[in-house]
């Protein structure tokens, strides 16, 4: 067939993905091989494909293929997860610009229009990992919402609840106003922000005077039940036993003592607003203090804030100061430097607020997460570094408020029988706490009628930490064939921004459930930035968009470029020209594939002793290559599998080895060193595959008619074998003396057509293996082995070894001794001022390390090359 001038990576992305998908490879099975399985991290359904993505699906890609070539069973499990706080805000959004208002719907049509916005918008970024060239089980596609998804996170409750794990309580939680639900503490990121403390007078209840208290937040003043001072603080003596009025709203309240008072802070007098602190609801149930709730669910006032009521806090914030100074209440204000929570999802500043919410005991549950990663080791992070902040978290977890307001996700299988807050069964379905209520009222006339199931959501995690054993069916059923053959996973890829939210969430799950790890290495991935190291986003303008990188540089090239940069944990600042570089290295395999097909092949001349010894060298220089490439993804240095990769395949193979073999002009190669070279080439293409799928795919079925099972996608990875250490380095040495012969011709202007001898004093005792190599590359008709210097020579040193090359009649000898001169005198003009500053001892008492090193360096190079040149002057005269 005639091969293209160019590489079409178009063209040959949707043929071979669609050959992949026809043929079923990335299908998996349980069968006799050893498994390796790793599940996505699902991405939201609101989402589509970003950097991030594209960075750590390369990466499972990669791990995936490789192991497909190493003959396991690989299956790497895609699905998407439903997003409870994201999606639903999406739909409500939608909803709006309908004209539709969602507290106008049921549950049940809400939910429709969630599933119909779902199913319209929930796979486009599946569907664009596929141009990404991501060998996903698509047939094992799952959903966090999908029917025996959601069974198995109600199965999980109820047997949690059954448990004593789960429980309901009125606790102070972080409330979102803007998504109008709870949320657990690690989803709360606090901001340091510059604010005002505001000094507040509140007169004392039947006198003129006044105690000032400082506060960051004014218009909580509606909530305030007590003010509170430190009982050893002599400056407040006179006030113990007093009341005091709230300004504006005119309440009034006690004046109470706790030493949790801090006398140093502000004026040393504390508000009290129970229903809107944390620490304040310590104090008001400590003192039996009345709690009174000031905000609506969207963080308007409500009725307690008067006629400030229906205003958001913010605005209340800057009309209540005003109130307050034109009533004579505010006594001055300061600037303050605050830490504010807000939330990871939607950015709203968190309000905290008490509410009955579910949660999740974690004490117990905890400790053999603990002990795997930490102790012993049987899970491990990449890098390790990251075990510090496990342990971190893990040491001080809480409770998990595992409830949230809000209708799309699973439901909370807690059914209300009566009007009290412990008037509830808990059970999988109606029909099973049907038959639990009336067990526990002893009213067999109940009906499912009578029961009303809670309506809030469950937390998002608490779908997803089931994902490795939902995804195979093993909380329904454990012993499914799936979970038992699959279950643990092998590795898992994902970000260290949601190391506790879902990776030691779904660890402490795995163990609950199982006894067991959910997967034995967790491959942590950094951040992508941009060049200025800012995190990537769409606000800043500085994410490109994915697919219009594999569109410019496909998707082989925009692979290699994010994985040549992508070191485990560590931020990538990404550039378009690292995919450049990887569309480059395209075009370079490519060039070499097509040369080795238009050499003519012939059965009839021998194999020349410069190929035979060049294909003794490369299958070494491989061998060395693997077991470097084993050593890196042991290691899970994927950046630095591929380098070894690159730097083989570009330097060994394109540069070196193809030199060493190829015939003459439109003379034919020895059918013997072919077929070594397509050995090799196919070789490079096992290697390359799992990070160049596309590319690699087309070379291999050009190269030779293949079936379906002898697709590269299910082929052998290279055998390891013992190999030739002496005869890479013998070459390194071979290297040195090629390119100090290249550089005289360059520098004389000899032209490489025109011979040239070589004549070596072999000081250094060195092989001579690759002679035949250093006279093909050299084009030097005789290379000869002298005892003594040759006079009348142009010359250079590799080590302690001299070359020498006759001078021919194509130099003239005195313009040639002229320009040498006029190079030695000006480099021992350099090194006198190098030597002159490495002699003035101000200079090197006072200078870095990295300076005089560098100085020391110049003066070495030029002492170096002062001998070369005076040696080549010598052989001249």
């Amino acid at each position: 067939m005639t091969i293209p001038a160019q590489f079409d990576a178009k063209t040959i992305e949707n043929k071979w993905y669609a050959y992949w998908m026809k043929n079923n490879y990335f299908h998996s099975e349980p069968d006799h091989r050893t498994p390796y399985s790793i599940v996505i991290p699902p991405p939201n359904v609101t989402g589509v494909l970003h950097m991030g993505h594209m960075l750590n699906n390369t990466i499972q890609d990669v791990l995936i293929r490789r192991a497909r070539l190493k003959g396991f069973n690989a299956c790497w499990v895609p699905g998407t997860d439903h997003a409870s706080i994201a999606t639903e805000a999406k739909v409500v959004a939608k909803l709006k610009a309908e004209g539709i208002n969602k507290n106008d719907l049921t549950r049940e049509e809400f939910l429709k229009h969630a599933w119909e916005w779902t199913d319209k918008y929930g796979g486009v970024i599946l569907d664009q990992l596929k141009q990404l060239g991501c060998s996903c089980d698509w047939e094992r596609t799952k959903f966090t919402m999908d029917p025996d998804m959601s069974a198995s996170v109600i199965k999980s409750f109820v047997d949690l609840y059954n448990k004593g794990l789960i429980y309901r309580g009125y606790r102070m939680v972080n409330w979102d106003p803007e998504a109008k639900t709870t949320l657990s503490d690690e989803e709360v990121i606090y901001e340091e922000q510059q604010g005002k403390l505001y000094f507040l007078k509140y007169k004392i209840e039947g006198s003129e005077d006044f105690l000032t208290v400082a506060t960051t937040r004014p218009e909580t003043i509606f909530g305030d039940t007590a003010i509170c001072i430190n009982p050893n603080d002599e400056r407040f003596a006179h006030l113990k036993g007093k009341k005091a009025i709230v300004p504006i709203c005119g309440r009034v309240i006690p004046i109470i003592e706790d030493e949790y008072v801090d006398v140093e802070f502000g004026t040393g007098c504390l508000k009290v607003t129970p229903a809107h602190d944390m620490n304040d609801k310590t104090l008001g149930e400590k003192h039996n203090l009345e709690i009174i709730d000031i905000f609506n669910d969207d963080a308007t006032l409500n009725s307690f804030g008067l006629h400030y009521q229906g205003k958001d806090r913010f605005v209340v914030r800057s009309e209540i100061v005003k109130e307050l100074e034109s009533n004579g209440d505010l006594a001055k204000t300061e600037t303050h430097l605050n830490k504010v929570g807000t939330s990871e999802r939607t950015k709203a500043v968190i309000e905290p607020r008490l509410s009955d919410q579910w949660f999740l005991k974690m004490e117990d549950l905890v400790k053999p997460a603990i002990k795997s990663v930490l102790e012993d080791g049987d899970i491990k992070l990449h890098p390790k570094r990251f075990d510090n902040t496990y342990a971190h978290w893990l040491n001080n977890i809480r409770d998990w408020n595992i409830s949230r307001q809000l209708w799309w996700g699973q439901q909370i299988p807690a059914y209300y029988y009566g009007d009290g807050k412990e008037d509830f069964v808990v059970a999988e379905n109606i029909e099973e706490a049907l038959v639990l209520a009336k067990e526990r009222t002893n009213n067999q006339q109940l009906t499912t009628n009578d029961l009303k199931q809670d309506v809030d959501a469950l937390d998002t995690w608490f779908s997803s930490w089931l994902w490795p054993m939902s995804v195979f069916g093993g909380i329904m059923d454990p012993e499914s064939e799936d979970f038992k053959y699959y279950y643990p996973t092998n590795d898992l890829v994902t970000g260290p921004d949601i190391l506790f939210f879902w990776v030691a969430r779904m660890i402490i799950a795995g163990y609950e459930y199982t006894g067991k790890k959910p997967f034995t290495n967790v491959y942590l991935t950094g951040l992508v930035r941009d060049k200025q190291r800012r995190k990537m986003s769409k606000s800043l303008g500085n994410s490109p968009e994915p697919l219009e990188l594999i569109e410019k540089f496909g998707a082989d090239g925009v692979r290699v470029g994010l994985l040549l940069s992508a070191s485990a944990g560590n931020d990538i600042m990404f550039d378009e020209e690292l995919c450049n570089q990887g569309k480059a290295f395209s075009n370079k395999i490519w060039n070499a594939f097509k040369l080795i097909k238009g050499w003519e092949v012939s059965d009839a001349i021998p194999q020349p002793e410069s190929s035979k010894v060049a294909i003794e060298w490369y299958e070494a220089k491989l061998q060395q290559t693997l077991l470097e490439i084993e050593d890196n993804f042991g290691k899970y240095r994927i950046s630095d599998a591929l380098m070894g990769i690159y730097k083989l395949v570009w330097d060994d193979f394109c540069s070196w080895f193809l030199e060493m073999i190829k015939p003459a002009y439109q003379q034919p190669i020895d059918s013997v060193t072919f077929a070594k070279a397509i050995e090799m080439l196919e070789n490079n293409m096992k290697l390359l595959h799992p990070f160049m799928p596309f590319l690699t795919e087309e070379i291999w079925q050009i190269l030779a008619e293949r079936t379906a099972e002898e697709a590269l996608i299910v082929s052998t990875w290279p055998e390891m074998k013992p190999f030739n250490a002496q005869l890479i380095a013998d070459f390194e040495s071979t290297i040195d003396v090629i390119s100090g012969i290249r550089t005289i011709r360059k520098d004389k202007n000899i032209p490489f057509k025109d011979t040239i001898e070589l004549k070596v004093v072999n000081n250094d005792k060195a092989s001579t293996y690759f002679d035949s190599v250093v006279t093909k590359l050299g084009n030097i008709t005789s290379l000869e082995y002298v005892s003594d210097k040759v006079d009348g020579a142009l010359s250079f040193r590799v080590k302690s070894n001299e070359y020498f090359i006759p001078i021919t009649g194509n130099i003239n000898v005195e313009e040639e001794i002229a320009k040498l001169t006029a190079e030695l005198v000006y480099t021992q003009g350099f090194l006198k001022s190098v030597q002159s500053k490495l002699s003035n001892e101000k200079f090197v008492n006072g200078a870095p390390e990295k300076v005089l090193a560098n100085e020391r360096q110049k003066e070495a190079d030029a002492l170096s090359k002062i001998a070369t040149i005076e040696q080549s002057l010598a052989g001249l005269k």
